[in-house]
């Protein structure tokens, strides 16, 4: 799920001005000038952490994927949360690399019809134990929308099925290295290829995620203050 704060987030930004707002009133009218000034210049603004060919990426985007990340990290690693400028610049460079990918969809034209949409969608609620009514509930109540996650469900096709025009299709294994791997591992002729595809797969995935990189114009700004 790509923002599973942005609902708690908008109104921990908005209700940031209002103790401020409620200083104000009390104070009277005598200083009308100065009351009128200062949400203003206490309200937190966003700003560029990084741009992507012709695309921003906002530091409220990027907060938000940090706390999800680290607490996905809390969640299920055994080891400790990375310090916490590691994590903010690993977690940015895997947004940068998924603009990028999203880009190139939209220049391939590819799209997802909302029947897959919908089947994915339904797929995750089952897979939590719930009807797609009680998802879009518990969702709510955790200050989301069903609209959140159907946008980046949707995104993760697209991303999904770029990497198999462009990654997955230039995998081939010959039947000589499923016998040498079958030999190896005393596994079946199936799971030897399904193995030895998700290694070539790995491995190609990684140099074509360097090639665009460096195809892409990238300007990380997150060291600026």
């Amino acid at each position: 799920m790509r923002s599973r704060r942005i609902a708690t987030l908008a109104l921990a930004l908005c209700l940031a001005t209002l103790p401020l707002a409620g200083q104000a009133q009390d104070a009277g009218a005598s200083d009308s000038r100065q009351v009128e000034r200062q949400p203003l210049e206490r309200q937190p603004l966003d700003r560029i952490v990084a741009v992507v060919n012709d695309s921003a990426i906002m530091h409220s985007e990027l907060e938000e994927r940090v706390d999800q990340t680290r607490a996905q990290i809390a969640r299920q690693s055994q080891q400790g949360v990375p310090p916490e400028d590691v994590l903010r610049q690993q977690v940015l460079d895997r947004m940068i690399v998924e603009e990028i990918q999203l880009q190139l969809a939209r220049d391939a034209n590819l799209s997802v019809d909302d029947t897959e949409l919908n089947r994915q969608v339904r797929a995750i609620a089952e897979s939590n134990g719930m009807t797609l009514d009680q998802f879009a509930d518990a969702l709510e109540a955790d200050g989301l929308s069903l609209a959140v996650v159907r946008d980046q469900v949707r995104r993760e096709l697209l991303m999904r099925q770029l990497q198999q025009r462009q990654v997955a299709s230039r995998v081939s294994i010959s039947e000589r290295e499923v016998d040498r791997f079958m030999a190896q591992q005393g596994v079946s002729r199936e799971q030897a290829r399904q193995a030895l595809f998700q290694r070539k797969v790995n491995a190609e995935m990684e140099a074509w995620i360097q090639e665009i990189r460096s195809r892409a114009f990238i300007d990380n700004r997150l060291a600026e203050r």
